[in-house]
């Protein structure tokens, strides 16, 4: 049970924190739908994703590891079909500087906005998974 719990926090976490970086990715209704969007998000990786891993896994084996991705994305699609409160849409990205380096502005379609916030739900969910244990 603990592991359950501790499972959709770090959904939760992720989650929230990506909305709040990307603002592409978004959520309607405060902290509840949040939740239940964690719970469903948490449910897919649970069911969805290893489905999707095997039937990715031809693609994956063929490209050495490279479309593993996909399989993320697909699941936030999942995610923003299932819950009506999660939306993707197109976003634009003003930049980054720091100490002179420096990433310009681009416009991010609903694709790349996707392939941006499960990239970044990935490694926020192994690092609070890495803290954790």
């Amino acid at each position: 049970m603990k592991s359950l719990l501790r499972y959709f926090l770090i959904n939760l976490v992720s989650l929230w924190v990506t909305t709040e970086i990307i603002g592409g990715l978004t959520y309607t209704g405060g902290i509840k739908s949040l939740a239940f969007g964690a719970l469903v998000f948490g449910l897919i990786n649970i069911l969805l994703v290893p489905l999707l891993k095997v039937l990715l896994l031809p693609l994956n084996l063929l490209t050495l590891g490279l479309f593993s991705w996909l399989t993320n994305v697909l699941a936030l699609y999942a995610l923003t079909t299932s819950v009506s409160q999660f939306k993707l849409m197109p976003y634009f990205f003003p930049g980054f500087e720091y100490s002179g380096f420096s990433i310009p502005g681009v416009q991010l379609s609903t694709l790349l906005v996707a392939i941006v916030a499960s990239f970044l739900i990935g490694i926020i969910t192994n690092f609070l998974h890495w803290v954790i244990h």
